[in-house]
């Protein structure tokens, strides 16, 4: 992926990586008070929180998705490394991709999100949030 441009070496860092994951946690909290009121707003913090942890794990490693590479990039070098055994909690983040970007930019036939579809995701993020708390110590710089 670095070779194909889809992601680049950046200088590890934990404090970075920390940060990240203090961003995605009071993201994690915004969804869930606002799902009601904004779904689809509160679906792209929940998923920004998702995302947001998948980054610290690299940032953590020292590296960072091109803007060639995107949210994908970030997915995919995760799962590279902790798939298995921890794939099929990471899974739900690229589902949840495709529905944010059908809620970030809808046709005019999109039915609207609910807020049970958006609580109904919130373990996961939740589980990805705590995923990457688990590893950080664990994964060496890349």
């Amino acid at each position: 992926m670095i070779a194909q441009g889809l992601v680049e070496t950046v200088a590890p860092s934990r404090e970075h990586a920390d940060r990240l994951l203090v961003q995605a946690a009071r993201h994690l909290a915004n969804a869930q008070a606002s799902a009601h009121d904004d779904p689809e707003g509160a679906y792209g913090t929940l998923y920004d929180a998702g995302r947001k942890a998948l980054w610290a794990i690299l940032a953590n490693q020292g590296l960072r998705p091109t803007t060639r590479g995107g949210h994908i990039a970030a997915y995919d070098v995760v799962c590279a490394q902790l798939d298995p055994p921890l794939g099929s909690q990471l899974r739900p983040f690229d589902r949840m991709r495709r529905q944010r970007n059908i809620a970030e930019y809808p046709t005019p036939d999109t039915p609207d999100l609910s807020a049970e579809a958006v609580l109904a995701d919130v373990p996961k993020i939740q589980t990805i949030v705590e995923i990457a708390e688990r590893v950080l110590d664990d994964m060496s710089v890349y």
